[in-house]
């Protein structure tokens, strides 16, 4: 039987708020569902019954529940995020023309766009609702601020990723708003609904905004290092996809002019060859790249670590620690 210490930490989270997890995961189903257009929870349930860690509510429930919270609210607001999360999904896969998602086929696949899409704005939708039922005012405030700022990080990706100008100062930028985001609100409105003292809460939220960047950085080196078979994606397809990832921007940084041009025709241009990807991966190499965006992402995560020392100890605050470990381990 696998002891606890050799649990993921994600699982442990999962193990220590499993009745509240539960919770969750009834009101999600409760709330998905339509009366009047059944495709709503067609589409929803293939993508929220297809697993996933449920990381993102999990936070909610962990910082609520670190802070001493007793009521019955944090269960709203998890189930909140896990929408606002499910929503841009729906809509990535749309903008990305993505096949796969959670080893199953997108929705966009098994329907069709206008279907993933207005289903997207559905639950967008039901998240509001969701997050005015605990009647908190700065709740509201900052998973509203969240939404808008997923939304503002997603178009931004739209013109930076392509764009060889892009430097690392608007990566961060587009991380902070399409992933990031919604880590640290996912762990601030556990701590506000918890009523938790002011320096707890904005330790929360610095927690929660490492997390996704270093979560995010990750990502992106596994695509040009990672196991196919672990990540469910190919080795080299933000490649393919002219995503001008840290590993890239890192790269194109340092090219010298026949190493730029090799990067405009790949990336800015999409006019790709066979044994490009080889190419890609060998300047990757050569200029240390992939070594310096691990670095980066270690240091992110030191940094979420670091966020947590003014919360008093608790079972959870070291599990949260164990995550941060984890989520840079998976490059290690």
């Amino acid at each position: 039987m696998t002891s606890e210490l050799s649990q993921k930490p994600h699982d442990r989270l999962a193990a220590a708020l499993a009745d509240e997890m539960e919770a969750v995961n009834l009101l999600i189903r409760e709330r998905m569902a339509s009366k009047h257009a059944p495709r709503i929870p067609q589409v929803t349930a293939h993508l929220v019954e297809a697993g996933g860690k449920r990381l993102r509510p999990l936070m909610t429930l962990a910082a609520a529940t670190m802070c001493g919270y007793t009521g019955p609210y944090h269960i709203h607001l998890a189930a909140t995020v896990e929408f606002i999360h499910t929503a841009t999904l729906l809509h990535d896969d749309v903008v990305d023309e993505s096949q796969q998602r959670r080893g199953r086929p997108t929705a966009n696949l098994l329907w069709d766009n206008q279907s993933s899409v207005l289903v997207g704005d559905y639950l967008f939708a039901r998240s509001f609702q969701l997050m005015t039922e605990p009647g908190s005012m700065p709740v509201m405030r900052i998973l509203s601020n969240a939404a808008a700022t997923i939304a503002e990080g997603e178009v931004l990706q739209l013109t930076a990723a392509r764009n060889l100008a892009t430097d690392e100062a608007i990566y961060l930028q587009v991380v902070r708003g399409k992933t990031a985001a919604l880590f640290s609100a996912a762990t601030e409105v556990g701590g506000v609904i918890a009523d938790a003292p002011e320096a707890h809460v904005s330790a929360l939220f610095e927690y929660g905004d490492a997390l996704g960047i270093a979560f995010q950085i990750v990502d992106d080196l596994l695509d040009y290092q990672g196991d196919t078979g672990a990540t469910g994606k190919n080795v080299g397809d933000d490649f393919r996809e002219r995503k001008l990832t840290l590993p890239v921007i890192k790269a194109v940084a340092q090219a010298d002019e026949e190493e730029r041009a090799f990067w405009v025709r790949t990336i800015e241009k999409g006019k790709q060859e066979d044994g490009d990807l080889d190419h890609a991966l060998a300047l990757l190499n050569k200029h240390g790249t992939l070594a310096a965006t691990q670095a980066d992402a270690f240091a992110w995560a030191a940094k979420a670590k670091d966020a947590l020392a003014p919360l008093p100890a608790h079972d959870i605050k070291d599990m949260l620690v164990d995550l941060a470990d984890y989520v840079v381990a998976r490059i290690s």
